[in-house]
């Protein structure tokens, strides 16, 4: 499909902004996380903190069996699946959980060993929801430690290989010629371009923090963007994107590249937000969510039914 004059400007704004775009990480969950508890523990210390977001599983795993009645999650009700097992307890909080709440979980173990009992934080994020929680009350097995630094080895050499883009991409030229020589547009290809009719294809939830006007969404080979005009109905509180996620119908979510827009939204005028993702053409297929959120996952704002041309 050829490139429309509306796809270069806007391709054009996302070479521009590279300077000040904010990169954002990959959303479809932060992967595992270790949690050890002390046998002595310290009201000093406050329980550990869990993200959780909503119609995403959180699994908490336990090497201890777990004694079903003291098992008390705050909120109980707002979650659209509560699956206690032995000794796993698994969460999928529902679309009532509003970014920045905070609900407690308690559980109690079986073999009245100390420590007796665990407590944790649950605080509702709008996509950075952990996936795996283990929980040790033992100590840890020398296994699990190499596993765990094994993990931090090939995060550490994600973040370097990132860092090494970066910086190559802005040793490149900027606008038509910048995205030739980094691939995103290529001899035969250049940008498809969509208009996406707000509320009709493109659904507000309720409780966004922000009004979408119009909105636009683009391919190149190798990457995928949405462009929205927002109106803020907050004029004292501007707003700043803090991350975003663009996740599938079946629950499959893009590398985010980058979340830019050039000032905080205000009442007027309209403020635009771009976020760009990674994507093959057989990835961008059918309707994705959108999600953006501001700093610490507050004031988000979800829109349903996005599509890519």
């Amino acid at each position: 499909m050829p490139a429309s004059p509306i796809a270069f400007f806007v391709v054009l704004v996302l070479a521009s902004g590279a300077a000040t775009a904010q990169p954002s990480p990959t959303v479809s969950g932060l992967g595992v996380r270790r949690v050890e508890i002390s046998a002595e523990p310290s009201s000093a210390v406050p329980p550990p903190e869990v993200q959780i977001s909503p119609r995403m599983s959180t699994s908490f795993e336990f090497d201890s069996a777990l004694d079903p009645a003291k098992v008390v999650l705050e909120g109980e009700e707002r979650f659209s699946l509560v699956d206690l097992g032995r000794s796993t307890l698994r969460l999928v909080p529902s679309e009532q959980l509003l970014p920045g709440e905070r609900l407690l979980l308690t559980v109690r173990f079986q073999d009245g060993s100390v420590p007796l009992d665990a407590a944790f934080v649950l605080v509702a994020h709008p996509a950075r929801g952990e996936r795996i929680v283990e929980v040790w009350r033992q100590a840890r097995t020398a296994e699990s430690y190499q596993q765990e630094a094994k993990e931090a080895r090939a995060e550490t050499q994600q973040c370097h290989e990132e860092n090494a883009r970066m910086r190559a991409e802005q040793r490149e030229p900027s606008g038509i010629a910048g995205l030739l020589a980094n691939g995103v547009i290529q001899k035969e290809e250049g940008v498809a371009a969509k208009l996406l009719r707000v509320n009709e294809e493109v659904r507000q939830h309720p409780g966004n923090a922000l009004w979408a006007h119009r909105a636009w969404s683009y391919r190149a080979p190798v990457r995928v963007a949405v462009a929205v005009e927002f109106e803020n109905p907050d004029a004292a509180n501007p707003w700043t994107a803090e991350g975003a996620s663009l996740v599938s119908k079946p629950g499959t979510s893009l590398k985010i590249l980058t979340v830019w827009q050039k000032a905080p939204i205000s009442r007027y005028p309209f403020g635009r937000v771009v976020v760009e993702a990674e994507a093959t053409p057989d990835a961008a297929q059918g309707p994705f969510t959108l999600k953006l959120w501001g700093p610490g996952g507050l004031r988000a704002i979800t829109l349903s039914g996005v599509t890519f041309p």
